[in-house]
């Protein structure tokens, strides 16, 4: 396997591993079983003389310990079940108030999952060392063994998941906050597209255009989202039968089994169209929901999600709409200074042999607006921030690249206001004139937007 395939799939594991709830508490119930067998051990080679010789440790019989024991695996065995429960409540809270696709963001805040090992990793220490206490009677030889060590540390660890409880209640109140949700939710898109789309990365690609004619479709053989690309394979398999393999899916787009998952030109018997398939089926990752790992605009889909719930009726809560096209505009100005042009990916002699799709400016602000404007009627103060929204993406976007676009939804959102709510006219023909000057690099200085003073767009 290529040393790139590798990496990728290295890479992917480790995407599903922290997308997980278990994986953190698994490995701590494996320690806290290595620890049960290991620190009574420990605790027979230092009471081989008689007395244990740290001071600070348990000082009871068997009796008392099995008593100190029982207690500590009873009680956190239903402390821990009660964070199960709220878990529970609080993925049911995020589902049904703001987005299921938060739930995702959830399941791998490292809180949740360290307070589930600390809880789960102290039962199971607690029932290991349990089962070697021993009394007088229960020995042949009529020696009882108290592992004194054990049971401290069993102590100790009842008391680090005590403040674990405590700091989970009050890590989940925040986390059940709709800001808070959108402040991960922005942080988890921005990483993504710093990792995607680094800046200064539109440097120059492999230029020729694309063989003449129809390509050969081929088609995918399982459905579900395009989560991943191995670049790296897919180079290899289209030099390998001296093609070119155009994608159709961009990342994070639906894919059907037996439509087609990318076009090949080949040169007429150069390698099976098969072969090729199947190698193209191997290096597309396909999953059964997307994933924030390389897809640029899964971020903002959750943002418009959690802002097209908030103007739905049963909840009616402009507010959080509000907040969230804020989120949305911070993320799309982003985006749009990025290269959002497609992948084209040469071999070692410098052909072209693959082209990966990519989001592009006008699906991105698209996808941010469509759906907002579509439940926006009669709310003055979403318009105004969609509005407001058309303008800072005019400032930030280069030159040229959205201008029409900007200008269309511009006057969808003022059509959209006029005939739903009482903003008066000046005020619409204000987010006009706002929106043009930001097109045109000025932005004014006070609240008027004939204001002399003007500040220019850097360059």
């Amino acid at each position: 396997m290529p040393a790139g395939s590798r990496s990728r799939r290295r890479s992917s594991l480790r995407a599903r591993l922290r997308g997980a709830l278990w994986p953190v508490p698994v490995l701590a119930v494996v320690l806290a079983i290595g620890a049960g067998i290991g620190l009574p051990a420990v605790d027979g080679v230092l009471e081989n003389g008689g007395e244990h010789p740290l001071s600070f440790v348990f000082g009871g019989g068997p009796a008392a310990a099995r008593d100190v024991l029982a207690a500590v695996a009873g009680s956190l065995i239903s402390v821990t079940g009660l964070v199960f429960s709220l878990t529970v409540v609080a993925l049911q809270l995020g589902s049904s108030q703001y987005s299921p696709r938060l739930l995702q963001t959830f399941a791998t805040d490292r809180a949740v999952q360290l307070t589930l090992a600390a809880l789960t990793a102290t039962f199971v220490y607690a029932l290991t060392v349990l089962r070697t206490v021993r009394t007088e009677d229960a020995t042949s030889g009529g020696s009882a063994f108290v592992p004194r060590l054990s049971v401290t540390v069993a102590y100790a660890l009842t008391l680090v998941s005590v403040m674990a409880l405590l700091l989970f209640l009050g890590h989940l109140a925040r986390m059940l906050r709709v800001e808070t949700m959108l402040r991960d939710v922005h942080d988890e898109g921005t990483a993504t597209v710093d990792r995607e789309l680094p800046r200064g990365s539109g440097g120059r690609a492999p230029g020729g255009a694309l063989p003449a004619g129809p390509g050969t479709p081929l088609l995918a053989g399982s459905s579900g989202f395009l989560v991943d690309v191995d670049e790296t394979e897919l180079v290899a398999a289209a030099g390998q039968h001296d093609a070119v393999v155009v994608l159709v899916p961009r990342m994070g787009d639906s894919v059907v089994s037996g439509t087609p998952l990318a076009h090949a030109w080949t040169r007429a018997g150069t390698g099976d169209p098969g072969e090729l398939r199947a190698a193209v089926g191997r290096a597309a990752g396909l999953d059964f929901e997307r994933s924030p790992e390389r897809d640029v605009a899964y971020g903002l889909r959750k943002v418009v999600d959690v802002a097209v719930r908030a103007l739905s009726p049963g909840t009616n809560d402009p507010t959080t709409a509000v907040h969230a096209l804020s989120h949305a505009s911070a993320l799309l100005g982003d985006l749009v200074t990025r290269p959002l042009e497609p992948r084209r990916l040469a071999d070692d002699d410098g052909a072209l042999r693959v082209v990966v799709p990519q989001w592009s400016a006008a699906a991105l602000l698209e996808l941010v607006l469509e759906e907002p404007l579509q439940f926006a009627s009669g709310q003055p103060a979403v318009l105004r921030r969609m509005a407001a929204l058309l303008r800072e993406v005019a400032w930030r976007a280069p030159r040229g690249l959205l201008d029409d676009r900007l200008g269309q939804y511009l006057s969808d959102v003022l059509a959209v206001t006029a005939e739903s709510t009482r903003v008066t006219g000046e005020e619409r023909d204000d987010w006009r004139v706002r929106v043009e000057l930001a097109l045109a690099g000025s932005w004014p200085v006070d609240h008027s937007p004939s204001a002399v003073t003007r500040t220019s767009r850097p360059a």
